[in-house]
């Protein structure tokens, strides 16, 4: 289903690519791999042996996608947690045992396996024949993604879980079969921003489902349904005046709380700050303000009527949660008004 994925498009035509796709250079292979994963070491099983790599990347959102091969038996381990990232390896050929709670279990075509390098050590071996087609996701997302969907953020229960999932009949392959064949048309790789924005919630949201499943916990029954009235008050308040920036203390007031019981509700059943909940949803806003504003209004003056002052740090900030600095995604929506 997934062999050709972001090799030949949607209609079986060859992907051109911008960036060098194959490497026989241990310098440039790691340099790639640092750029979509994240610093890790790498040791040859074959210490004589050099890569016959294959290197191809593709963004929906903050997921990035990518083929990518060693073309030689390889041991990873050290993966660096300070990059937030989470690591989702599915293969298309050959296979990687991984490192769980119990030992290790080993992925072949059609399995996958996920692990939260920021909460969780890891390490994989892969034979020579292995070929993935991985994703890489900032924690951060996943976290927003559950709280949008779920109404709150999983514990470490969850992120601490190391676990197969999908299968080669499931809906998890079929799912990024779907993905890598939209991202992917008239032998290119699409730059649309609303179809990354959709495939990047479909990935999320199924493989949150798919995580948690295979780790024996249920998002259905979750936190949401134990919320409090007031935890549920206070988010229908920021979301309705994310614009505005309400204190947390004027929350918390309106719903009839003091700010210090509204913070402990919001860290026992949303797993995050009410802070930290307002900040997501005034990047969302700003970012669909971005993509829908008249192609005359700069990024300056929208993020100005959001209230946003320090620019390097709202660029950061947006950076990390969707992939790219706020211009680029202006740019783009431009460019796709234009083109309508």
């Amino acid at each position: 289903m997934l062999e050709h994925a972001l090799v030949l498009d949607s209609v079986g035509m060859p992907i051109c690519h911008q960036q060098k796709t194959h490497s026989a250079d241990w310098d440039e292979v790691e340099d790639f791999c640092r750029s979509v994963y994240m610093r890790y070491r790498v040791r040859p099983l074959d210490r004589s042996s050099r890569p016959d790599a294959t290197m191809i990347s593709a963004k929906a959102g903050s997921v990035t996608m990518t083929r990518f091969a060693y073309g030689t038996g390889i041991h990873l381990d050290r993966f660096d947690p300070d990059a937030g990232n989470i690591l989702v390896l599915n293969t298309l050929r050959g296979a990687l045992d991984h490192q769980t709670d119990g030992g290790s279990v080993c992925t072949g075509a059609g399995e996958s396996f996920v692990v939260d390098c920021s909460r969780a050590e890891y390490w994989l071996e892969g034979d020579p024949d292995h070929m993935q087609l991985n994703l890489t996701i900032p924690h951060q997302a996943m976290a927003d993604t559950a709280a949008r969907w779920f109404g709150f953020v999983p514990d470490d229960r969850l992120w601490t879980s190391r676990v197969k999932i999908g299968g080669p009949n499931s809906a998890w392959p079929a799912l990024l079969d779907y993905a890598a064949r939209a991202l992917t048309s008239e032998g290119k790789v699409s730059s649309d921003t609303v179809l990354a924005r959709h495939i990047e919630e479909m990935l999320c949201v199924e493989l949150l489902r798919q995580w948690a499943s295979a780790a024996g916990l249920c998002l259905e029954t979750g936190a949401r349904c134990a919320a409090p009235a007031y935890v549920r008050l206070a988010e229908e308040i920021m979301e309705a005046e994310a614009r505005e920036a309400p204190s947390i203390g004027d929350v918390a007031k309106r719903v009839g709380v003091s700010a210090r019981t509204l913070s402990g509700g919001f860290q026992k059943f949303r797993g995050i700050s009410p802070r930290a909940f307002l900040a997501a949803r005034r990047l969302e806003g700003f970012r669909q303000d971005l993509e829908t504003m008249p192609e005359d209004v700069t990024v300056t003056t929208i993020a100005c009527d959001w209230g946003f002052s320090n620019f390097g740090a709202l660029a950061g900030r947006y950076r990390d949660r969707f992939g790219e600095t706020p211009s680029r995604t202006r740019y783009r929506s431009s460019r796709r008004v234009r083109h309508h």
